[in-house]
C-alpha cells in the first residue's frame, strides 16, 4: 500500500482506542479521531496503550476532533466505535465524513447495528465486525489492555455496490489490521457472529447489571440463577433462528463453559450503570425483543429482562 488512506474513527473510547493504535501503525494512513470526554487529554499528550500483548506505546493520531462537522471532506474509512445508543443520531451526524466511496466500519456490541447506516448511505460500503478486546480507559487518554484480543471482520453486503468493489475495500481494510499486528479473522456470516456474541451480551450484560454481581456471584446466588440464564439465552438463539440466523443450541454449554472457567466478571453495561451513563440497550436486548415480536416468538423472560434494565436506563438518564 502506498497511496494514503483517510480514516476517521468516531468513538474514542477504550475500544476505539485501541483500534486508533492499530491503525495508526500504517504509515499510509491518516487518522482523524474523535474525542469528546477524552479531547483535553488526546489533543494535548496524545493515546497511551499498554498492552499485555502490544507493550506501552505513546502516538498521536494526524488530527483530534471533537465532532464530524470539523470533517472537510469525505474520508475513505469511518470506523464507529462508539457505544451503539444511538445509532440514527450518529449515522446523521457523520454525514460531512461519509459519500458513496466511504467504507463504514462498524466495531460494537449487538445486533442490527447496520440498520441505521444503511438507511442513512444506501449506496456505502459496510464493513461489520465482532470484537473480544480486553480495555478499559484507566484516566482520560490512557488505555490499558490484556491480553484478549480477537475480532472477526466481514461485509454487511450491499446489492448496489459491486462485489469486486466491496471486496477490495474489505481486503484493504484488513491489510490495515494485519500491519497492526492484530489477532482477527476475515469471515462471510457475520451475522452468525454477531448473534453468537449477543447471546453472550443478553444475559451477562443485563444479569450483572441488574444484580450488580460479577458472574460467578451471580450464577452462585441461588439454584435458580443458572436455568434462568441457560433459558434467557435459548429464547435469544429461538429469535435469531427465526431471523434465519443458522445458531446451534449447543452455544448455551459453550458459552457456560467459557464463563464458569473464568473468575467473575462485571459488564460494560454494568460499568455504564454504576457511572450513571446511558446504556447500550437497543443493539442487545431491544432488537431481539423487537423482532421476536415481529416473527411471534414467546420470549417471556428476554421481554422481562429487557423492561426491567430499560426501567434502569431510564432512572439513569434521568440523573444525568
Amino acid at each position: 500500500m502506498s497511496d494514503t488512506i483517510e480514516v476517521l474513527l468516531y468513538g474514542l473510547g477504550a475500544i476505539g482506542s485501541f483500534y486508533a493504535f492499530i491503525l495508526n501503525r500504517s504509515e499510509n494512513v491518516r487518522l482523524t479521531v474523535v474525542a469528546r470526554s477524552n479531547y483535553d487529554a488526546v489533543k494535548e499528550n496524545g493515546l497511551l496503550i499498554e498492552s499485555e500483548n502490544h507493550g506501552q506505546h505513546r502516538f498521536r493520531p494526524h488530527k483530534v476532533i471533537k465532532s464530524p462537522d470539523e470533517v472537510t471532506s469525505p474520508l475513505d474509512y469511518v470506523v464507529c466505535a462508539h457505544k451503539a445508543i444511538d445509532q440514527e443520531s450518529v449515522a446523521a451526524r457523520l454525514k460531512p465524513a461519509i459519500n458513496e466511496n466511504t467504507t463504514i466500519v462498524i466495531i460494537q456490541n449487538g445486533v442490527g447495528n447496520e440498520e441505521a447506516f444503511r438507511n442513512s448511505y444506501p449506496q456505502s460500503s459496510i464493513i461489520t465486525c465482532v470484537t473480544w478486546v480486553g480495555a478499559r480507559q484507566s484516566t482520560p487518554g490512557t488505555i490499558t489492555h490484556t491480553k484478549s484480543e480477537d475480532m472477526q471482520i466481514g461485509l454487511f453486503a450491499n446489492p448496489s455496490v459491486p462485489s469486486s468493489l466491496e471486496k477490495s475495500r474489505l481486503d484493504t481494510f484488513a491489510s490495515l489490521l494485519k500491519h497492526g499486528q492484530t489477532k482477527f479473522q476475515v469471515l462471510e456470516d457475520m451475522q452468525l457472529q454477531r448473534w453468537e456474541k449477543v447471546v453472550w451480551n443478553v444475559a451477562w450484560n443485563s444479569l450483572t447489571t441488574l444484580t450488580l454481581l460479577d458472574t460467578q456471584s451471580w450464577l452462585n446466588s441461588s439454584p435458580d440463577a443458572t436455568p434462568l440464564t441457560r433459558k434467557l439465552m435459548r429464547e435469544v438463539i429461538d429469535v435469531g433462528r427465526k431471523c434465519g440466523v443458522e445458531l446451534d443450541y449447543g452455544l448455551i454449554d459453550r458459552l457456560m463453559d467459557k464463563i464458569n472457567a473464568m473468575p467473575g466478571i462485571g459488564s460494560s453495561m454494568q460499568t455504564d450503570c454504576l457511572n450513571k451513563r446511558p446504556m447500550e440497550i437497543d443493539v442487545i436486548l431491544g432488537f431481539p425483543v423487537k423482532k421476536a415480536k415481529e416473527l411471534g416468538v414467546e420470549t417471556p423472560i428476554l421481554e422481562t429482562i429487557h423492561t426491567l434494565v430499560r426501567a434502569v436506563d431510564v432512572r439513569l438518564r434521568a440523573s444525568l
